[in-house]
């Protein structure tokens, strides 16, 4: 019999969470909104060979603590029981860890999927021996293919380096390929469709990304300079698209596009505002310092994992805790 765990019960459940994490049939972790936690994205560093002035870090407090391998097995394993299939390794650039393989080798069977994204600058050697090691799919920053618009927003071009590892990540066998492209105004608009043609060219999926702030900062200047919407870009797809399809995760719309002669799909990511958005995520995050935490742009609510599991906790502990997190979500856009 399966064994559902509702976080809003958490207070009262906590013993008999203790008890059934671990029995052969996996409960599930879900919100006191009704959201199941299927999927974690997981920074493994901080450290990262570029400078985009619009990272946001994946939302993380600074810190230069990291999880070794085995730690990040361990919380990815407790994750697993508690219902988790998927699993994102982040950054910064988590090509820049020298055991990344061995990461991946250690949680790939633990869980359905294991994919990561990059910022492409290690891809071209790296993507075999990370497929060897069990990685599934990819997704590789690439905002322009304009090198002095690159070096503008990333501080250095090396879009030619990035370009050769999207067609290795291809060549490996990794798919989807998907390129990620954040739209910034009066910076990158006039490169979307040149990226589409790339894809196209490629074998790879576009996925436009609308500029992301906290809500102390959506009216700030750095902002308002910034910001630029989808929704136009979205209508245009629609036009063109022979159909759509719809992500799982946030409900993003997917636009199958003839380019040519050569089919792309186009993925649309506008969280700002959007109910739906976070109605329908299915995420949780940790740190690269081994905190668990309920949302990209909202501290509130995260909890240590890495200080007990460093004291010795056992795998039940782990679980009251990850499920105490998973108790702090809530929709951030609402």
């Amino acid at each position: 019999m399966t064994i559902l765990i509702r976080v809003s019960r958490y207070a009262s459940a906590s013993m008999s969470v203790r008890r059934s994490a671990f029995s052969s049939a996996a409960p599930a972790a879900v919100d006191s909104h009704g959201r199941e936690v299927r999927s974690l994205r997981l920074s493994v560093t901080q450290r990262c060979d570029l400078a985009c002035s619009h990272c946001h870090r994946e939302g993380q407090a600074p810190a230069s603590e990291e999880m070794t391998a085995s730690e990040i097995a361990k919380i990815v394993r407790v994750a697993s029981r508690l219902g988790v299939r998927k699993v994102k390794l982040t950054g910064g650039e988590p090509l820049l860890r020298s055991d990344i393989c061995d990461i991946v080798s250690s949680i790939s069977p633990l869980v359905s999927e294991v994919s990561l994204t990059t910022n492409g600058s290690n891809l071209s050697e790296m993507a075999g021996p990370l497929r060897s090691a069990g990685l599934r799919r990819i997704n590789v920053s690439l905002h322009t293919l304009d090198g002095r618009r690159y070096e503008r927003l990333c501080g250095v071009d090396i879009v030619d380096k990035v370009v050769e590892g999207v067609a290795s990540a291809v060549e490996a066998g990794l798919s989807p390929v998907k390129v990620n492209m954040v739209v910034l105004k009066d910076l990158n608009v006039q490169d979307i469709s040149p990226m589409i043609d790339f894809c196209g060219d490629v074998g790879a999926i576009l996925q436009l990304i609308e500029y992301m702030a906290d809500r102390d900062a959506e009216n700030g200047r750095e902002f308002a300079e910034k910001f630029y919407s989808l929704k136009d870009t979205e209508t245009m797809l629609a036009k063109r698209a022979c159909g759509f399809s719809v992500n799982e995760i946030h409900r993003r719309r997917k636009y199958h596009i003839d380019n040519n002669g050569r089919p792309v799909t186009v993925e649309v990511v506008r969280p700002m505002h959007n109910t739906e958005f976070c109605a329908n995520c299915t995420r949780i995050r940790v740190s690269s310092d081994g905190k668990v935490k309920p949302c990209l742009l909202d501290r509130s609510g995260t909890v240590d994992l890495l200080t007990p599991l460093r004291q010795g906790a056992d795998d039940a502990s782990l679980a009251e805790l990850f499920l105490k997190c998973v108790a702090n979500r809530r929709p951030y856009w609402s």
